[in-house]
């Protein structure tokens, strides 16, 4: 079979793209993206080209735009370019040339396939590359994800070169006589890939000399062996995380039976912006009393008893909101609260913590609803004497969480209800009573 042959079986046994697809062809010059556009019109798929002019090794760059642009009559194909500030673009953002070549590519390419109505990017990355990055990611530690090394297809990306050899490249080139230019990077050892590719995969070639073949062969178990893994980790996820509201609730006695430890539990943090480093952190909370937690940038995971709870960061201002002596219904970040005035004879007593039902005569407005906070107190229902906020917290049993969306309506200073939990003693209904002053709350998830 030759190299045509394979590149069509290989598309068709991927599922990358169908003959009806228009295709844009990623193309630097080099022998890869050379030897990928004669294919594409070999096998008469519809393509437009693109090439970048990175500015990034002079008169070796202009000569490379030009190569490509002959590509238009050659082909009878559209030849789009764009120069790139490339190191200007690095130094501005922090990044390293590769990785600011890498966003200014694929940006521009993107844009392209929406304005071109083409369906795919396709790059020329080879198997060599493929076993680069495999190792690459290996020795960064990038865990079992990164040994799937390239993927034929993610997304809109398709690389249909990755089952053949750099060697194999070449030899066609040379049996098509096809032109192609050299990139003299590709000889340096300045960039981390050129290193693997120029020096470790060559020294270890004299130890095994199958090594390229072999670590192939792995790339395609360890894809199987992540499917399965992933499939495992859902399997736990599942059993572990019950969804409340927008917080997440683990119990820490069925997590810590649950094997690997340290490996679902970063599986399950890691969705949340925390980091690997953290996972030892998230550990801790396990043995750790009930009040402690850590942070990301996003959420919080909270020790609450038998608990971890894990919970978005508030990002709330205090706020004041007036309550005004003829308003209906006020809304707050956390719900509304309907507020009615009956007559004792339409009154009907409730118990429920999300109604409050208090002596009228007793209240007079404006009243403020605001947040808690430290130092706050108030008299509860059925005592004469009063308590802070934070004692009465803990009584309840309230979570961190809890504790941060609790708001509180107040009267000249005096906690009149701390809302949907307890009324102060001090403004209850008595014998006495003509007229109650009925507040609902309907607090938001």
């Amino acid at each position: 079979m030759n190299l045509l042959e394979k590149f069509k079986e290989y598309i068709k046994q991927q599922n990358l793209f169908q003959q009806k697809d228009k295709l844009l062809l990623a193309v630097s010059g080099g022998v890869d993206s050379v030897v990928l556009c004669e294919l594409c019109n070999q096998a008469g798929y519809d393509f437009i080209i693109a090439h970048c002019n990175f500015q990034l090794r002079g008169a070796e760059s202009e000569r490379d735009e030009a190569f490509v642009r002959s590509f238009s009559e050659k082909y009878s194909a559209e030849v789009l370019v764009k120069k790139f500030d490339t190191e200007k673009y690095a130094a501005e953002n922090k990044l390293s040339i590769q990785v600011a070549a890498r966003d200014l590519r694929y940006n521009w390419f993107n844009e392209i396939i929406t304005a071109k109505s083409a369906k795919f990017i396709i790059t020329a990355h080879h198997a060599g590359d493929n076993v680069e990055t495999l190792l690459m990611n290996f020795f960064k530690g990038t865990g079992i994800n990164g040994l799937k090394a390239i993927l034929p297809k993610h997304d809109k990306i398709i690389r249909p070169l990755l089952f053949a050899g750099k060697e194999e490249l070449v030899a066609f080139a040379k049996e098509q006589k096809i032109d192609f230019v050299e990139d003299s990077s590709n000889a340096s050892d300045k960039y981390t890939r050129n290193y693997f590719r120029n020096e470790l995969i060559p020294g270890v070639r004299k130890v095994f000399p199958q090594v390229e073949e072999n670590l192939l062969h792995n790339i395609e178990r360890f894809r199987e062996i992540e499917m399965l893994y992933q499939q495992s980790i859902s399997l736990h996820k599942k059993k572990l995380m019950e969804q409340k509201g927008n917080e997440i609730h683990i119990p820490v006695l069925k997590l810590l039976k649950a094997e690997p430890l340290h490996t679902i539990v970063y599986e399950i943090i890691k969705d949340y912006g925390f980091t690997a480093h953290q996972t030892e952190e998230a550990l801790a909370l396990l043995k750790s009393e009930s009040g402690k937690y850590i942070l990301s940038a996003s959420h919080r995971i909270i020790r609450n008893r038998n608990w971890l709870i894990i919970a978005p960061v508030q990002h709330l201002e205090d706020e004041n909101i007036l309550i005004e002596v003829k308003a209906k219904h006020i809304e707050f970040p956390q719900g509304k609260i309907g507020i009615e005035l009956l007559a004792l004879q339409n009154f009907k007593l409730h118990t429920q913590k999300h109604i409050a039902q208090l002596d009228a005569a007793k209240v007079t407005f404006p009243l403020l609803l605001r947040k808690w906070k430290q130092g706050d107190y108030f008299y509860p229902l059925g005592m004469n004497k009063k308590k802070k906020l934070s004692r009465f917290f803990i009584d309840q049993k309230l979570s961190l969480t809890q504790k941060e969306k609790t708001w509180v309506i107040e009267m000249d200073k005096k906690i009149i209800w701390i809302v949907g939990l307890r009324i102060d003693d001090r403004f209850k209904i008595t014998d006495g009573t003509n007229y109650v002053l009925q507040l609902t709350s309907a607090v938001s998830e």
